[in-house]
């Protein structure tokens, strides 16, 4: 599955890019936004792995928009204008897609993609008991079973273990993608935790270790289903 979200002011552009993935070879899931603040807003509670991006909007540019986001995500431009072309080619992105965009194309944006998203992406760690960090001129092992919780403070985390923290510099999201799904959960853009080392959920609160963590509207559903699975 191919978690994408598409921002362009025009609405047609969004219903031909929704049509368009759905036809796809591979599972595709698109999130449309024509507001660029609110697909802003969902990409800081909801991690996506590719963004349809128009590059003339009426608030902001979809260049302005790509270099707002810390750890953008792989990105396919869809313009009306060829002059950006370079634009996209200075700013890496996966491709750059012409209006009106015609099915074949479209098709071989979004293969190069789920190409580089097999290569690129990390291995989830779900046979392993343990994982490697790298923290200030060293590397460490930490046993899985030790996290308590994940803390993201900017650019880099914080990994709360039953022995000691440990700070790196990474991104949750790239984190969370090397941890088996069944043992940890998002449940705050700014926290993750370990299943089994809740001790009680309350008023949207996670306590673990005699720490309180929040957990956000936008992860609520989604936890309390999970733990409805284990009551």
């Amino acid at each position: 599955m191919i978690k994408c979200l598409a921002l362009d002011d025009e609405p047609l552009a969004l219903e031909i890019i929704e049509d368009f993935a759905t036809r796809a070879p591979f599972p595709m899931q698109v999130k449309t936004f024509e507001n660029a603040a609110l697909a802003l807003r969902y990409l800081q509670e909801e991690p996506v792995d590719l963004i349809f991006l128009d590059i003339k909007m009426p608030d902001i540019t979809g260049i302005q928009f790509l270099k707002s986001l810390k750890h953008p995500p792989m990105v396919i431009f869809t313009t009306a204008y060829e002059e950006y072309a370079l634009d996209g080619f200075n700013l890496d992105v996966v491709d750059y897609l012409l209006k009106p965009i015609p099915f074949e194309r479209f098709l071989r944006a979004v293969t190069k993609a789920q190409e580089i998203m097999s290569v690129s992406q990390p291995k989830s760690n779900t046979d392993n008991d343990y994982i490697f960090v790298k923290t200030e001129y060293k590397i460490i092992k930490i046993n899985l079973e030790d996290i308590l919780y994940i803390e993201a403070l900017k650019d880099y985390i914080k990994i709360y273990t039953q022995h000691q923290p440990v700070l790196t510099l990474k991104s949750l999201k790239a984190f969370e993608s090397r941890l088996p799904k069944d043992k940890f959960i998002r449940v705050h853009r700014s926290y993750l935790v370990a299943m089994n080392k809740i001790n009680s959920v309350e008023k949207n609160t996670v306590m673990i270790a005699n720490q309180s963590i929040p957990i956000s509207e936008g992860y609520r559903d989604k936890f309390y289903n999970v733990v409805a699975k284990y009551s």
